[in-house]
């Protein structure tokens, strides 16, 4: 995996174009702060604005956004982007009183606001800019935003914006045919995991042929394969199966083995032997028994032979730092998956929902789970995680620099990383 070349940030059509880029789409009625580390960009939170009653009365607001970027220990100053207004241009009138409550509560919290602005839909102005010449009413176009340098970059990197996240349902995009391949495929598997449930070595099986498939190499194409695709579908429909390959690709074997054996979920028989689309033994890749992380043989971020609680994986509190090209494989596995429509789909779109909540991508993690159940409206896990993020818990590796997905480099020491 090729490292991302680092940021340099020029002006404030640089850092505003960092934004979109930073959250995968244009935000919209948001408010979006980013801490800094001297003159690094650390972490990124997206809010909705409040409503009417909020922006009369900000504190609530103001107290919450404090609280979110406090996880970022090392942050010793912020930036502050309100996007919203009316008629295509930024209105400060209305946001206002919400940015002065922002500057007085993370002035005293030791992360006073360095720069802030508002974003429209055409226009953007400095918050505190009063120099007519600098910022005209109604404001610089937000195409400067968009032809500014880092925008430039960034889509040279391979960074894109999509459209802002909304719980709408994903239709089948997969060819009739092949949908109704993958589908038979899916119900025939389904059948024999079944008879399997609780078998140690299909748990095994299952997990080593995941391991193989997500091992593919970068920017290999994936061909169809239908009884490889109604065959993953299968073992997310099995919960037990489900949640130990999530914690396979952000801990590894090991401790997805571990908390399988810690709920009394796997037995040695007698049962049918274990099955997969490929026999083990043609199965690249690591065997049972082995780590599923970087290849080292360890979780990433952890000692050898140290285990992590299914709890603490799904709440990023271990391992220290996941397997995040396993997550970002799992990811692309699982956007294909999803393709089968139907409540099949469920299982995969409310894993990913929990890979962007671990990015830190609160609002994608929402609208993944509500499409889950739009899908399947009594998915318990898609209820569980959309549950958790409503009640705006941050995922324990979002909440730590050092174990945060990165999305971009803003190192100094590889670019000049200098806020203009």
């Amino acid at each position: 995996m090729t490292a991302p070349q680092p940021l340099s940030f020029h002006g404030p059509e640089d850092i505003l174009a960092f934004i979109p880029h930073s959250l995968g789409y244009w935000p919209s009625s948001s408010v979006v702060a980013m801490t800094l580390h001297g003159t690094r960009l650390g972490a990124t939170l997206r809010l909705d604005l409040p409503g009417p009653a909020g922006l009369r009365r900000p504190e609530a607001f103001a107290r919450a956004v404090r609280g979110y970027l406090q996880a970022d220990g090392d942050a010793d100053g912020t930036l502050v982007a309100v996007f919203g207004g009316t008629a295509g241009a930024p209105a400060p009138q209305l946001h206002q009183l919400l940015m002065l409550e922002l500057y007085d509560a993370l002035q005293r919290a030791g992360m006073p606001v360095r720069d802030a602005w508002y974003v429209g839909d055409r226009y953007w102005r400095g918050a505190f800019c009063v120099d007519s010449s600098c910022c005209p009413e109604p404001g610089r176009p937000v195409q400067q935003i968009l032809d500014s340098r880092l925008y430039a970059e960034m889509v040279f990197q391979g960074s894109t914006v999509g459209p802002p996240p909304d719980g709408s349902p994903i239709g089948d995009q997969w060819a009739a045919d092949y949908l109704a391949a993958v589908r038979a495929a899916r119900t025939a598997w389904r059948r024999k995991l079944q008879r399997r449930r609780g078998s140690r070595e299909q748990f095994h099986l299952v997990l080593t042929y995941w391991a193989a498939v997500l091992g593919r190499p970068a920017g290999e194409p994936l061909l169809p394969a239908a009884d490889r695709d109604g065959f993953l579908l299968a073992t997310l429909m099995v919960p037990s199966l489900r949640d130990a390959v999530l914690v396979q690709a952000a801990a590894g074997r090991t401790t997805a083995v571990a908390g399988a054996a810690q709920f009394g979920l796997l037995r040695d028989g007698p049962f049918p032997r274990p099955l997969s689309p490929l026999p083990a033994g043609d199965l690249p890749g690591r065997q049972p028994g082995g780590d599923a992380g970087s290849g080292s043989g360890t979780g990433v971020g952890t000692s050898a032979g140290q285990v992590f609680g299914y709890g603490d994986v799904l709440l990023g509190l271990g391992p220290e730092v996941p397997d995040w090209p396993q997550l970002e494989a799992l990811d692309r596995m699982l956007a294909h998956l999803a393709l089968v429509g139907g409540k099949s789909a469920a299982a995969p779109l409310t894993l990913r929902g929990w890979v962007a909540w671990c990015r830190g991508r609160g609002s994608v993690a929402a609208a993944y789970y509500c499409r889950a159940l739009r899908a399947q409206p009594q998915y318990r896990l898609a209820r569980l995680l959309l549950e958790l993020d409503q009640r705006g818990t941050i995922c324990g590796w979002a909440a730590r620099k050092e174990a945060a997905w990165q999305k971009f480099s803003t190192d100094p020491e590889r670019g000049t990383g200098q806020l203009g």
